[in-house]
């Protein structure tokens, strides 16, 4: 017994020091390895939360005169013991390291390195192995996102620039997630070189983008289908989904609408009696419209068209997109995009029309308003009397037949006229309180304006990275918030660059103050 307690006494010894010999080749002579406490933090990127000692440890390494910090991180169960013996598959990853203020004995999580090491919905408490590890800087990526229509977000590589920013390191077939607005996709990491594990700071990645394994869900809605001009596309929108469609706009055919001579018409036929579909248009980069952000609406009940002409300012060229949709039930529909010349008036026929009805003595009628010969007066407000009434509703005044006004009705809340059938509709469109992601409830006027200059989770082209961002809130520092910088714009404005012309680090947002005060630039 005694000579198995030597083996195994000694066996121990040969794997703790292999261990040591590992960590001393990983970390490039220096040793650093704990077993913590998992405690998951809200945060972006990968960077992890360790205690103070560990600071202090690191230190004495001389590890922090080796440039940035990288972690290799294990999944344990509370036993300290792999996952792969509690019947699940063990999990590494790595990351850099944000700060030392986490409590003794445990380690923060980022959402990013938490669903690398867990299942989301685990509730077990984890163990993690912490190892120090020096690791390359990338070069290449390839990237596989978990569904289509990634590869449809304007300038998506530069989108995927942008949340790497935030990121220290990216291991193989770790998932990285990449929020564009309301939208979230979730992208494999399949392939890095020069190491399975590697470095995306200061450094250029050259990235692949691969399709999805499968063709996406069927029931994928964030999804652009191309339409051709004058080629119809017929369809079916269930209630409460969208379908997606999108054009683009070449010079020519903006040089012919914006001359007059032609005019943009989005339409969208009904085929199934007792659905209803709403329309919905934008320019990019909002590539999905939406009840409360879109820039272009129809609400018509069935057939319904949009008409954009040359007096449409945010009408120009570019890539559109055309959100369908399903209002009530579910709807067939056939949807196109076609260029209409607008030549059906002529001046000659305005000027006829005009200077015939100056030729007559008129005189108004006091039921209709409307001016009348006086020679045939009499007889048209003896029949206008009996046949015409006039709406009451302050404002509106519109003359009807005496069948017709019983469906003749206003809003109370807007004071809009409809036909009294479109007047749920309207309700629930426009009144009916709507909750934007960020948490303000609003009516859809005003959710619109919300969506358009206020909303954090809005998207703005970056003055500095000239990435399409989320803004984000006000921005943290005051003078930043006069000179009109959103959050996203402050912090992204922080980074310093050498100036042109002096050599000298300057933040990007002060390099204009600094081209004036310094070099006398305008």
């Amino acid at each position: 017994m005694v000579g198995f307690d030597n083996f195994v006494s000694s066996l121990t010894y040969l794997q703790a020091d292999q261990q040591t010999q590992e960590s001393l080749l990983s970390g490039r002579g220096i040793v650093f390895y704990r077993l913590l406490e998992a405690a998951p933090y809200q945060g972006n990127g990968d960077k992890i939360k360790l205690p103070p000692s560990c600071f202090q440890e690191l230190s004495d390494q001389g590890a922090f005169d080796k440039g940035p910090l990288y972690f290799h991180l294990s999944s344990l169960n509370k036993e300290g013991s792999s996952n792969v013996s509690a019947g699940e598959n063990c999990r590494t990853t790595h990351s850099g390291v944000l700060e030392f203020t986490a409590e003794e004995g445990s380690v923060g999580l980022p959402p990013h390195v938490w669903q690398n090491l867990f299942a989301t919905d685990t509730t077990k408490t984890h163990l993690i192995e912490v190892r120090y590890a020096w690791l390359p800087k990338g070069t290449y990526a390839k990237l596989q996102p978990d569904r289509i229509g990634f590869s449809d977000l304007p300038n998506h590589k530069a989108i995927l620039e942008t949340s790497l920013r935030q990121h220290a390191t990216l291991s193989q077939d770790d998932i990285f997630t990449v929020n564009y607005g309301e939208l979230t996709y979730k992208l494999r990491v399949l392939e890095l070189k020069p190491s399975s594990s590697v470095s995306v700071l200061e450094t250029d990645v050259e990235v692949d983008i691969v399709g999805p394994d499968s063709a996406a869900e069927k029931t994928e809605q964030h999804v652009l289908k191309p339409l051709t001009f004058g080629k119809p596309e017929s369809g079916i929108v269930d209630e409460g989904n969208y379908v997606y469609y999108k054009f683009s706009v070449d010079n020519d055919t903006w040089e012919k609408v914006s001359s007059g001579a032609a005019r943009l018409e989005v339409r969208i036929e009904a085929e199934t009696d007792g659905g209803d579909t709403d329309l919905y248009v934008s320019r990019h980069p909002l590539i999905f419209p939406t009840q409360h952000q879109h820039e272009w609406s129809s609400y018509d009940i069935g057939s319904k068209a949009l008409i954009l002409g040359s007096t449409d300012k945010n009408f120009t060229v570019g890539n559109y997109s055309i959100g369908i949709y399903g209002f009530k039930g579910k709807s067939k529909y056939h949807v196109s995009v076609s260029i209409q010349d607008d030549c059906n008036r002529t001046v000659g026929q305005q000027t006829v029309s005009s200077s015939s009805s100056m030729e007559v003595d008129t005189a108004e009628c006091k039921n209709c308003k409307r001016h009348i010969p006086i020679r045939t007066i009499a007889l048209h407000e003896a029949y206008c009397s009996r046949h015409n009434v006039v709406c009451k509703h302050a404002g509106c005044g519109v003359v009807l037949r005496v069948e017709e006004a019983k469906n003749h009705v206003h809003c109370d809340k807007c004071g809009q006229a409809f036909q009294r059938g479109e007047m749920e509709k309207h309700m629930k469109v426009f009144h009916e309180p709507l909750r934007c992601p960020c948490g303000v409830v609003l009516e859809k006027e005003y959710m619109v304006q919300h969506q358009a200059s206020a909303c954090p989770l809005r998207l703005i082209v970056c003055r500095f990275c000239g990435d399409m961002v989320q803004a984000g809130s006000s921005a943290p520092d005051a003078r930043d918030r006069l000179r009109g910088l959103t959050e996203h714009e402050s912090i992204c404005g922080s980074r310093t660059v050498p100036c042109d012309s002096c050599g000298r680090s300057v933040m990007l947002k002060d390099m204009d103050i600094h081209q004036i005060a310094v070099h006398q630039r305008n």
